[in-house]
């Protein structure tokens, strides 16, 4: 069974960016895992409480098929975070699959691993992707070969799409 893991904020994490994909790709025979800095409650924007399974410094990117990035304000806690950039970019060195939807690309193009890629993000978002070297669409949803950006809470019904087609190309 492949594995997804979510990634999301302590707080303020974009409740329908994580709820609607994790759903989906459950649906899809996947396994999920929530990591948050903590294993605390974490509290969502519109208030859902969710019990991350692990902290994301136990994230083995060897062990997991994909790695998806929440979006919320609170994912700015990730933003210059150098473990996060790390296992975005153990995820590509691997040619894996990486997502990130809403503010979370800031993070991917923090990391490095957005310069060529045509991607997306919360508007707020483009300058970084810019200067980091993305093409940045505005699009609602951007996949660049295992790479998959959605662009805020109205985008995470599509998301889980391209996530799940890319695992399900895998072998």
């Amino acid at each position: 069974m492949k594995t997804i893991v979510l990634v999301i904020a302590e707080n303020q994490f974009r409740d329908e960016e994580y709820q609607i994909p994790k759903d989906a790709f459950e649906r899809a025979g996947f396994k999920t895992i929530t990591a948050s800095t903590t294993t605390n409650i974490a509290i969502g924007k519109l208030g859902m409480e969710v019990k991350p399974d692990i902290t994301v410094d136990k994230i083995d990117t060897n062990t997991i098929d994909a790695l998806v990035y929440v979006g919320g304000g609170g994912s700015e806690q990730y933003f210059e975070d150098e473990l996060a950039h790390r296992l975005a970019r153990e995820m590509v060195d691997k040619d894996k699959v990486l997502a990130a939807i809403c503010i979370a690309p800031v993070i991917l193009a923090n990391a490095g691993v957005l310069t060529g890629k045509t991607c997306t993000v919360f508007p707020d978002g483009a300058p970084t992707l810019k200067e980091n070297g993305a093409n940045y669409t505005g699009n609602l949803i951007e996949t660049d070969g295992k790479i998959i950006t959605g662009n805020g809470p109205e985008a995470a019904e599509g998301f889980a799409n391209p996530i799940i087609n890319c695992l399900n190309e895998q072998p």
